[in-house]
């Protein structure tokens, strides 16, 4: 007989059955989908870590290359460059990069010949090949312009694409060179500022120079007109705060467009200012003579036989504007003697001249806010014949930033000057050195000295109305081939203005200039680099703010030392007609 509670257990074990294999149904789906994913996952790591790395690297190139772009994308914009007055010489725009995905070309020569007639810089060779491959992503353009981004649109291929980068952008162009530099196509800095001050300007900071567009301007032009009428190789042209170190106008030419930096030839983009070193001749007389003054506490009337030759070794010491007499100081300066320079020298002694121009910062790579720094050349050993002709700029070379700050520290009162780019003088950068080099009469009389070399020797020709500049000239011979080279010569004039309480320092350099009819074929630094100082001052003095109704030449300051000169034509001579 049935029994209900038999039929009550048939029916729950039947419905355990039932649930039960649901269960296991459901956990047999779920173990699959397990092993599924596990099975993708290690596929896909197969992929990167095999198929990507060994069969197709391309493909993983690309991938890193596209991660960097992103990544570049979503980076911190580069800070701006102004110069002080705070006009804008370096910035960062977006700018469009034309991409292909090869995949979907459908004709690769059809597609290339239709962008070739957007852009015509575009290499058609190398774009053909890349939308043959089997990349899935290649880069065909950068910097495409907004007209031109326009009309690949217009062509509409779905292959194409844009991304958009910031690109470095120098509104002045080739005008700060070699002081501000460039960058690379992915923003990291080169040379100049761009390169030192990476960190910074990467991280979004902007960046303020001690430069001055306008005084730029006005250097550039006149060192470019001098390279031009006396044919010559290169030049540079520099103003420098003569107390703070300032560099107010720096100038290495032939220079290049910062903004097509990669087609620059290595001449123009060698900066002559503070990579090149040379032999700049007669100006070392500045050091010498100071060292003499400072060290020996000797008078203007000290005197010095400049009538023979002198001969050391295997050296022989002339005198180009030979005088064959007795020279005091003064001469010695206003001639430009080298016989009588290289006395001071042996009369000052080797060790202490040695140590006098280690001071000045002649002897050391230059301390300043870029890289691109050349190494002074001295002379290894010194001997005593190094320390005569070192009095005079033979057998030892420098770069002209360290000859103009070195002339700052002996004209500004004798304080030690460090050069600087930056216009915000910090705790390192101090407006005013209280590192003290030479006593304030040592440098009362070095500023007498050079405005006598103006108004009556070598450096006439940079005499300038209405501001009285003083300064000196150095000329000298090239080292070709480990012979110096009588027509290659390097021609130079440092000065500093007003001269009698000396604000700014000029340098101009011209490398190997070439005589002319005007010049009666001399090549000198009185005819070629002295007019340039000339003409620059003359541009900048209403810049600066200097008065050019003010000066008294009754006042002068070299008309203390004119009475030490004993040559007939200049005994009781007053200063040049311009003047008046």
């Amino acid at each position: 007989m049935w029994n209900s509670g038999q039929h009550k257990s048939i029916v729950i074990d039947g419905e355990r059955r039932i649930n039960a294999s649901i269960a296991q149904s459901r956990l047999s789906i779920l173990g699959v989908c397990f092993v599924a994913a596990y099975l993708v996952m290690a596929l896909r790591l197969l992929d990167l870590g095999i198929v990507r790395t060994y069969i197709f690297p391309e493909k993983e190139n690309q991938l890193v290359s596209e991660q960097k772009d992103i990544a570049h994308e979503i980076a911190a914009r580069r800070g701006d460059v102004y110069d002080r007055n705070g006009f804008l010489i370096a910035t960062t725009i977006k700018s469009p990069r034309l991409y292909v995905k090869p995949s979907m070309v459908l004709d690769s020569e059809e597609l290339t010949a239709k962008l070739a007639t957007i852009l015509p810089n575009m290499n058609q060779d190398k774009a053909r090949k890349l939308m043959r491959t089997n990349k899935d992503f290649a880069w065909l353009a950068y910097d495409i312009t907004p007209a031109q981004q326009q009309q690949v649109l217009e062509v509409g291929d779905p292959a194409l694409g844009f991304r958009s980068h910031y690109k470095r952008v120098y509104p002045q162009e080739a005008l700060f060179a070699h002081m501000l530099g460039h960058t690379s196509r992915d923003g990291l800095g080169l040379s100049g500022i761009e390169r030192s001050f990476n960190e910074t300007l990467a991280g979004g900071d902007d960046v303020t120079l001690s430069l001055d567009l306008r005084l730029q301007h006005a250097v550039k032009r006149e060192v470019q007109r001098a390279i031009d009428e006396f044919s010559a190789k290169a030049g540079v042209g520099i103003i420098l705060d003569a107390h703070s170190g300032e560099v107010l106008a720096g100038v290495s030419l032939p220079d290049f467009d910062l903004n097509h930096a990669g087609k620059a030839k290595p001449c123009e983009e060698f900066n002559r200012m503070t990579l090149g070193v040379y032999e700049l001749g007669s100006m070392f007389k500045i050091f010498s003579t100071a060292a003499l003054l400072e060290l020996k506490k000797v008078g203007m009337d000290q005197s010095f036989d400049a009538r023979y030759p002198i001969k050391i070794g295997r050296h022989r010491i002339d005198d180009y504007h030979a005088q064959k007499r007795i020279l005091n100081v003064p001469e010695v300066f206003m001639y430009s003697s080298n016989i009588g320079a290289a006395l001071m020298g042996q009369m000052v002694g080797g060790e202490s001249l040695k140590a006098f121009y280690k001071d000045l910062g002649l002897m050391d790579a230059l301390d300043f806010d870029i890289k691109e720094i050349g190494r002074p050349i001295t002379p290894k050993p010194w001997r005593e014949s190094s320390t005569m002709t070192v009095s005079y700029g033979h057998g030892l070379s420098t770069s002209p930033l360290q000859m103009t700050a070195a002339v700052a520290s002996i004209v500004n009162g004798g304080l030690s000057v460090r050069s600087t780019l930056l216009v915000e003088a910090e705790d390192d950068y101090p407006i005013k050195s209280d590192v003290r080099l030479i006593s304030e009469k040592t440098s009362m009389d070095m500023r007498r000295l050079l405005r006598l070399v103006v108004t009556q020797g070598t450096a006439k020709k940079a005499d300038v109305s209405g501001i009285a500049i003083g300064g000196k000239t150095g000329t000298a011979e090239k080292i070709i081939n480990g012979r110096y080279s009588s027509d290659k010569l390097i021609s130079s004039f440092v000065g500093a203005f007003p001269i009698d309480d000396p604000r700014y320092i000029i340098m101009v350099m011209v490398d190997e200039p070439h005589g002319t009819k005007e010049s009666y074929g001399y090549a000198t630094a009185g005819w070629v680099a002295a007019p340039v100082a000339k003409h620059i001052v003359q541009s900048i003095v209403s810049i600066l703010g200097l008065s050019t109704d003010q000066y008294d030449p009754n006042q002068d300051i070299s008309l203390d030392i004119l009475p030490y000169i004993h040559d007939k034509k200049h005994k009781g001579k007053q200063l040049a007609s311009s003047y008046r």
